[in-house]
């Protein structure tokens, strides 16, 4: 079994089972959408809200490992939980709470068939490429030009530049949205 892929199925196991809301995001998720490419973690965004972080980071703390010293105060202070899987692969946990993130998760993230019986929720194509263009580094753009290609005349562009509008202004970004828009009329 892909180990990445086990260490996503560990994690979504526990999860499902606390009845929590999330899906997968980055590599797991370019795996689903773009150009397939190696992947050395499983990165989710965990719906936990604002106030009630806390209660999430110290259950799965109680089960999987912590990347670094004091995970708990660094993800309250970064959003951002570092774990590692039971066979060693890191596991990056977003701790969600915006509207976004709500609709990611809730509305838009659906079931796929990653490997023989193993299936992963993953965000959709639309959302992916939000997340890649709000975080955009070069390696977010090259993941954004196979998504765009793969996906080329499947996508939803007025529902990818409605959510990333209001992103962009939180960190006022006057550029990537021109830069997206060029990127998607090339394909």
């Amino acid at each position: 079994m892909n180990p990445v892929y086990e260490a996503a199925l560990e994690i979504q196991r526990f999860c499902d089972e606390a009845q929590w809301r999330f899906c997968f995001i980055g590599g797991v998720a370019i795996q689903r959408w773009g150009e397939p490419r190696f992947t050395h973690d499983a990165d989710l965004t965990l719906l936990t809200g604002f106030g009630q972080e806390t209660r999430y980071i110290d259950r799965l703390l109680g089960h999987f490992e912590g990347r670094i010293p004091d995970p708990g105060g660094f993800a309250l202070r970064s959003r951002v939980l570092l774990l590692t899987a039971a066979n060693g692969i890191p596991i990056d946990i977003s701790l969600g709470g915006l509207p976004f993130e709500e609709r990611l998760v809730v509305e838009r993230a659906s079931a796929w068939e990653a490997a023989s019986e193993i299936t992963l929720r993953t965000c959709g194509a639309e959302d992916l490429i939000i997340l890649k263009a709000f975080a955009g580094r070069d390696g977010d753009w090259r993941d954004l030009d196979g998504v765009v290609a793969r996906q080329s005349g499947k996508l939803d562009t007025d529902l990818i530049f409605r959510e990333l509008a209001p992103l962009l202004e939180l960190k006022e970004d006057a550029e990537t949205e021109q830069r997206l828009r060029k990127l998607l009329l090339r394909t």
